[in-house]
């Protein structure tokens, strides 16, 4: 554990697992033959009072362990909850820390792995980074003043001979500070890989429907969502979904979501009222009313790039409940126009029934509009979209004759044209339903 001082320059460091770093003390003053008497004398002096630390290495143990208690208050809290571990774990390091100081080519390797597994360790159970290499700090500051002291106590005139070794000590001290940082990210980033790939299997399987009931409450915890909340699935396709790397449809400031890719759809997991729980005992029509109003606003506010093609389920009510919601929201997408938009299903629903069955959707659009096959493509598309803006208009004739750039009249002529053709009054409530639906499967099904 601590073995490190201030930092200087840090070089790249890797696993010792895989490539071990070579100590720079081993590589300097401590391991190279001499090449002066002063050098010799000197890795003399530090190997005695390196010796010295060892024969009292419990001591020197209990005080790094004090000290990371008094100065330190995430070590602290790790001390509480575990004293004899951080003791063992602090005595193991210094161990290997002072003996690569004394035996660099038996002890570096063994040094190195120290450092990365404590880096990793402390990486999994959560404690600060900065908090560890103050950690580190303290035990390299501990050891070269252990150092300093047993040299000026022995033999004080011997001082300006260790001076020679201090650069190589430091950088000891920095390199092993260098590998637990590394070895602290590397396990960061594993564990936030595995924490992704977790929450996405997690809502993968809420959308598909086949996560467990006896699993949801673990869900909602990992996800921090709760298990009962009233959510919304946004489904979202196009050529710009399937191409993009990150985020495509843009939520309202504040939404608490869940995105999930797939290979041809980004859903969106959305939670309705911010999960409030004041709103969990309203009466039902309340909460319909309610969340009717949240989808409406939910839709207004979404950024959506030109050509996207989006879905908006009606609202379910807890996480069990986002395999019906996802289904809900590939109908909603399925009745979104070809060229991109936003469909709410609730406000959709015709729509919606007509794409909810493709089969039965087109043998309606082939009984009611199939006559107006046997005419001239122009003249059949005329009637058509004078027949459909005629529905807009709210059946009237002025005003679609204005859409249309044409004469109330001539909207008349169209329509009764279409009536003959078809043998469908427009004056009937049932054929007007039917026609209005046929127009929508010919719309939303014809390729």
């Amino acid at each position: 554990m601590p073995h490190v001082i201030r930092s200087r320059v840090r070089a790249p460091h890797t696993s010792p697992v895989t490539s071990p770093v070579t100590s720079p003390v081993m590589s300097s003053a401590a391991s190279r033959p001499a090449r002066s008497p002063a050098d010799a004398e000197a890795v003399a002096v530090l190997h005695r009072a390196a010796q010295a630390l060892m024969d009292d290495l419990a001591g020197l143990t209990h005080r790094l362990v004090a000290a990371l208690r008094e100065k330190e208050p995430a070590y602290r809290v790790a001390i509480e909850a575990d004293p004899a571990g951080i003791w063992q774990e602090a005595n193991r390091s210094l161990r290997l820390s002072v003996g690569s100081l004394i035996r660099p080519r038996e002890s570096r390797e063994a040094a190195c792995r120290m450092s990365w597994r404590i880096g990793e360790h402390r990486a999994e159970q959560g404690l600060p980074l900065d908090a560890l290499l103050h950690a580190f700090r303290l035990g390299g500051a501990m050891v070269w003043q252990g150092l300093v002291d047993e040299t000026t106590r022995r033999r004080p005139e011997d001082i300006r001979l260790l001076v020679h070794v201090a650069a190589d000590v430091w950088s000891f001290v920095d390199e092993h500070c260098g590998l637990v940082a590394d070895a602290y990210r590397a396990t960061e980033r594993r564990l936030a890989w595995r924490r992704e790939n977790r929450q996405r299997l997690t809502v993968a399987a809420l959308l598909d429907g086949t996560a467990r009931i006896a699993d949801i409450p673990g869900a909602a915890t990992m996800l921090e969502l709760p298990e009962e909340g009233r959510y919304v699935v946004v489904a979202a396709s196009g050529a710009a979904v399937a191409a993009a790397t990150g985020p495509v449809v843009g939520l309202p400031p504040g939404t608490r979501a869940l995105r999930h890719r797939s290979p041809d759809a980004e859903h969106v997991v959305v939670l309705l009222g911010g999960g409030d729980p004041e709103r969990a005992g309203e009466p039902p029509y309340e909460g319909v009313r309610r969340a009717d109003g949240e989808l409406a606003a939910l839709a207004a506010g979404l950024t959506v790039p030109p050509g996207v093609r989006v879905g908006i389920g009606s609202a379910v009510t807890g996480l069990a409940a986002l395999g019906e919601a996802r289904g809900l929201a590939g109908t909603a997408l399925r009745a979104c126009p070809r060229d991109g938009g936003v469909v709410l299903l609730d406000e959709h629903l015709p729509a919606a029934l007509v794409v909810s069955s493709s089969r039965l959707g087109a043998a309606l659009a082939g009984r009611v509009l199939g006559p107006l096959d046997r005419l001239d493509p122009a003249d059949r598309d005329l009637l058509v979209d004078t027949l459909r803006t005629w529905l807009e208009a709210d059946g009237s004739a002025q005003r679609a004759g204005t859409r249309l750039y044409c004469h109330r009249n001539t909207v008349l002529n169209r329509l009764r044209r279409f009536e003959q053709l078809t043998g469908r009054s427009l004056a009937r409530p049932s054929d007007v339903v039917e026609i209005s639906l046929a127009l929508a499967a010919r719309r939303l099904l014809d390729s």
